[in-house]
């Protein structure tokens, strides 16, 4: 094996141009970005849904971030606007919410925050 491959703890190996190429693949656009993110969400939402019970949870915490990337792969992100909404959920956030309010914002919270994170570059 040559140095062009790369042991990982779980004994599977990497091409070091396999790597590459999922750096490649990071460099989508905004809005593509938000679409990826979105149809990943609406999955996870879906499937949650489906369980019932307890993972409904889950779904709420997903659920919520849907009209976020929507907004955002149509071009329609408002950065000062997620900003000012990001610091609002931030400050919201407690421990006397109930864990249907809490999963909510703090999806909220993290789609707000990786879309910000992701604007930036």
């Amino acid at each position: 094996m040559g140095p062009d491959i790369i042991h990982l703890k779980n004994k599977k190996m990497i091409k070091l141009t396999d790597i590459l190429t999922e750096v490649k693949k990071i460099k989508e656009t905004f809005e593509e970005f938000a679409n990826i993110r979105g149809k990943g969400a609406a999955k996870i939402a879906s499937n949650a849904e489906e369980k019932g019970g307890l993972s409904l949870l889950t779904w709420h915490h997903f659920k919520v971030k849907a009209s976020y990337y929507k907004k955002a792969e149509e071009g329609k992100f408002d950065k000062e606007a997620a900003v000012k909404e990001f610091e609002k959920t931030l400050k919201s956030i407690s421990l006397n919410m109930t864990q249907i309010e809490f999963q909510r914002e703090v999806g909220r919270l993290e789609v707000l925050g990786e879309l910000l994170i992701r604007d930036k570059k």
